[in-house]
């Protein structure tokens, strides 16, 4: 194939080797990546927390201070995408199908199933699940998402050097980067994102099976969720062939469209009045709290500890498995913004609208599972969402929207993967092959469909989890030769106008 670097055939190999071992053993390989993940988590779990907050800290600093001005691109170049869509596509490559997943699941498991230090069904138990809950989905990951996606966007665009992630690391290392310490770093990224997309397939099958049976009694076994990969697999391929500025951009659009009317439908329907009275005081429980619940580790509990584990830090490594893929993608779409202007709209904007939307969606459910007319408990993750729509008006065509909207965010993700992945396997191509593209496509589709009927999604979700420790020191290098290279800038700039 064209273009076609060394990444691509190494990356193969390791991901065939994976998928090989989690085949022929799965339940060795999954009690071997059970083991390290669970000492990643008992040994770094401080670190991922100081570093989580170490990026908000620096996103925070961009958006305030001089470097704020520069643009992702030439000084008078202008967005590409307008606002509205660059935001959808925001969503539809970082949190889309968790959102839908875990939307009702989450808030509903802190305050009943397990909470995190409070008593199962209280208000302070109420308190602390919607405000965990904005953790995991707030500001942390996006200014994480974000400083990846500036440093690959400023060297990309304004810089002149190729999408890679190896290239963002030149101000420290310099020409070593385009030897095989560049390429080792690229791996880790490539790997990373194969293996995060995947086992997402894997959930978003699952949840649009759940759906269907719950809808139509359709067959929910390993069977019918392989079908739906093959269905969704030829659709997003499809989207790919049509490149960036169309298939992309209009499923990200019609992501927002169905998404936001999906969120004011079940506001209108559900407890209105709860919602928004919930969603006002957690949101300023999460503000408030928000410098506790930045550094907790639990350092003399154990179990708040082992929650911590589950939860928090599972949640870090997991979003820092995804930031080369989901930074790429962003960084992609975002030439033309000013630093500040990109900063503020990937932190702050995602931050809030995922907020409302566990806030409408959790507290619906808890309301649902507090008045006893059903025990949302007993549900499958997968399907609890629609346990509760069948619990208020119209709930069989919010049901519908709900089964739409995941495969629209399971197509849009893919699709996003199979670009970014060919653009980090043909030296940062802007205009990968669509031979590579789809070449990633059905890679990662045969990698869910093998995982899910060898049952190893969860091994494979620990082998990200175990992928992401070296790439978040990647990240670290990335952030210090980004302020290194922003603040050289600024100089050459201020020379420019004396």
């Amino acid at each position: 194939m064209k273009n076609v670097t060394n990444v691509f055939y190494i990356t193969i190999v390791l991901v065939a080797a994976t998928v090989i071992y989690g085949v022929i053993d799965p339940e060795g390989f999954a009690a071997v990546t059970l083991d390290v993940t669970a000492d990643i988590s008992t040994a770094f779990g401080w670190y991922y927390m100081l570093l989580m907050t170490f990026l908000l800290l620096i996103a925070i600093f961009l958006i305030v201070s001089p470097f704020g001005k520069i643009r992702l691109g030439k000084d008078q170049e202008q967005p590409e995408f307008s606002t509205a869509t660059w935001l959808a596509m925001l969503f539809s490559a970082g949190m889309g199908i968790g959102l839908v997943f875990y939307g009702a699941y989450e808030p509903l498991s802190h305050f009943i199933i397990d909470p995190a230090t409070e008593e199962p069904g209280t208000d302070a138990a109420f308190k602390e699940a919607m405000r965990r809950t904005f953790v995991h989905y707030g500001f942390h990951p996006w200014a994480m998402y974000g400083m990846v996606a500036l440093s690959l966007a400023f060297f990309q665009f304004r810089k002149g050097d190729r999408g890679l992630v190896s290239s963002t690391l030149k101000p420290i290392f310099g020409e070593k980067m385009n030897g095989p310490w560049g390429t080792f770093i690229d791996i880790i990224a490539v790997f990373a994102t194969v293996f995060g997309v995947a086992s997402s397939l894997g959930f978003g099958a699952a949840q649009i099976n759940g759906g269907l049976t719950y809808l139509f009694g359709f067959g929910n076994d390993t069977w019918s969720q392989l079908l739906i990969i093959a269905v969704v697999t030829v659709l997003f391929i499809i989207s790919a062939w049509s490149g960036l500025s169309r298939g992309i951009k209009y499923l990200s659009n019609a992501n927002m469209v169905l998404g936001l009317s999906l969120l004011v439908l079940v506001l209108i329907l559900g407890p209105t009045l709860f919602i928004l009275n919930a969603f006002t005081q957690s949101l300023g429980g999460y503000l408030q709290n928000f410098i506790r619940l930045s550094f907790e580790t639990a350092a003399i509990n154990p179990e708040n500890r082992a929650w911590l584990d589950a939860w928090t830090i599972f949640y870090w490594a997991w979003w820092i498995a995804w930031s080369p893929f989901v930074g790429m993608f962003i960084a992609r779409v975002s030439k033309g913004r000013t630093i500040r202007e990109f900063v503020t709209g990937v932190v702050i904007a995602p931050t809030l609208l995922s907020a409302f939307w566990f806030t409408v969606f959790g507290t619906t459910a808890i309301d649902i599972q507090m008045s006893g007319v059903a025990d949302l408990t007993e549900g499958a993750v997968e399907t609890i969402l629609f346990m509760v729509f069948n619990e208020i008006p119209f709930g069989f065509v919010l049901s519908v929207i709900a089964v739409i909207l995941v495969s629209t965010f399971f197509i849009t993700s893919a699709d996003s993967a199979t670009f970014v992945l060919g653009m980090q396997s043909t030296n940062g191509s802007l205009s990968p092959s669509n031979k590579v593209k789809i070449t990633w496509g059905i890679i990662q589709s045969s990698i869910a469909a093998i995982l899910l009927s060898v049952g190893g999604l969860a091994a494979i979700q620990n082998t990200i989890i175990i992928a992401a420790l070296p790439f978040s020191f990647v990240i670290l290098l990335m952030t210090w030769a980004l302020l290194k290279a922003l603040n050289s800038e600024l100089k050459t700039i201020e020379r420019k106008r004396m």
